[in-house]
């Protein structure tokens, strides 16, 4: 398969770094993303996906755009409030490239639906602001065969990992959090606050994660890197890492 040229003028700056190349520009333009949460991490994370040339994105949000939600929420404008965000995400993907295949639901994620939703995609970007959320799509991630990227952030401090509790000895996200948290129990951004810029720094690099996964086996830079889970501390600045082991007791990914 080869780009059209209007393609690969626009995405020149990729196709001639080595490490990505026509190879790794062809792979994107045919990967499939489910994004789930549209908020702080999703929308930042949803532009660089989108610019980066991934063709096709799933676009998972129950929620309305909110005036608070602008301060760290980049997708939305003023405009927007008020409406669903899926449907504004998709207006503004019309509007910066036409040509991605784009799928949205309005529908409120849970362990009922969340195969369903995600069903098809080469990977699951997982933005989501509470545990009950996380665990139900890492679940289905593991049942479903899918590679799941976990984001989440918080005052100043953000975490990105990758999992495949679907592949012999690879963590889930359940193995790193355990059954405690089946429940929407996490502290919210309303209460707690949250530096904009943080969001972007986390929702751009689980972005950049995204990329590297999905180019595993097409270029160089294909590094999935699973069981590692990034730290980003905005007080210092510093990242540092962490190696998710799997817990071979887990219900999420352990002997049935």
């Amino acid at each position: 398969m080869n780009l059209p040229t209007e393609r690969v003028a626009r995405f020149a700056r990729h196709i001639v770094l080595p490490e990505i190349g026509g190879a790794g520009q062809v792979a994107l333009s045919k990967a499939h993303v489910a994004l789930v949460g549209l908020g702080g991490i999703g929308s930042p994370a949803l532009q660089y996906l989108a610019a980066a040339g991934v063709g096709h994105l799933t676009l998972v949000d129950d929620d309305l755009v909110d005036v608070s939600n602008l301060q760290r929420q980049t997708i939305f404008t003023a405009r927007d409030v008020g409406h669903g965000k899926v449907v504004a995400a998709r207006q503004w993907l019309a509007g910066f490239d036409p040509a991605l295949k784009v799928g949205i639901s309005d529908t409120r994620i849970a362990d009922g639906n969340a195969a369903e939703l995600i069903a098809g995609a080469d990977l699951v970007l997982d933005g989501t602001d509470n545990f009950a959320t996380r665990l139900a799509v890492s679940d289905a991630c593991v049942a479903c065969g899918i590679p799941l990227l976990s984001a989440a952030v918080g005052r100043f401090q953000g975490q990105v990992g990758a999992f495949a509790g679907h592949l012999p000895d690879q963590p889930c996200y359940r193995c790193y959090v355990g059954d405690a948290f089946d429940a929407e129990d996490c502290d919210s951004c309303a209460e707690d606050g949250m530096l904009g810029a943080m969001a972007g720094w986390v929702g751009t690099f689980a972005a950049m994660q995204a990329v590297r996964l999905l180019l595993d086996g097409a270029s160089t830079f294909g590094d999935p890197q699973w069981g590692r889970l990034h730290i980003l501390d905005g007080l210092k600045p510093a990242m540092r890492t962490l190696n998710v082991s799997r817990d071979n007791a887990c219900r999420g990914c352990g002997p049935a």
